[in-house]
């Protein structure tokens, strides 16, 4: 009996050991992200790009309606011809929805092209205050969904070191 409790005690010691030695932070990630200087001319590129989209997809609108107009004045025509009109109309509407969809890709990818160097920067930003100041951990709080439910009044919230590491205020 004594010998299994020694062996227990030998053994939690290395654990007790480097439990001690943890340190751990937070931050808030949405709020460096939010004051990056970069997000202005990303949301530019977006806005134009959107800008871009919406003057193409209006020109098949246009077109769609002044063929359903070509049609409807037209006069009487057999029901080979107004089927294939329909199909006309079918394919323009078709194209439109094709449009919008590979539309929507294109931003996505645009917006994820243009955000990866700010998220990269915020995260090297954030390596290198962990690394300086020898954070075990680093926890972000800026979201609801965060496994952390408390932040102790003692804990150490580096968002504003992350913030001048970054050149933001």
């Amino acid at each position: 009996m004594f010998k299994k409790l020694l062996i227990f005690f030998i053994a939690l010691a290395p654990i007790a050991a480097v439990a001690q030695n943890v340190k751990i932070a937070y931050l808030n990630a949405q709020e460096i992200f939010g004051a990056m200087p970069e997000l202005a001319g990303i949301e530019t590129q977006l806005s134009a790009k959107q800008e871009e989209i919406s003057k193409n997809g209006q020109a098949l609108v246009d077109e769609f309606n002044k063929k359903s107009e070509e049609f409807n004045k037209a006069p009487a025509t057999s029901e080979a011809i107004q089927q294939d009109q329909q199909k006309q109309l079918a394919q323009i509407q078709e194209r439109y929805q094709v449009y919008l969809q590979n539309s929507q890709q294109e931003i996505q990818q645009l917006q994820q092209k243009l955000l990866e160097p700010v998220n990269k920067k915020i995260a090297d930003a954030i390596k290198a205050v962990g690394d300086e100041n020898q954070f075990t951990f680093v926890f972000d709080v800026s979201t609801m969904q965060s496994p952390i439910v408390y932040v102790s009044p003692t804990a150490t919230n580096i968002t504003p070191t992350v913030k001048t590491k970054l050149g933001l205020q």
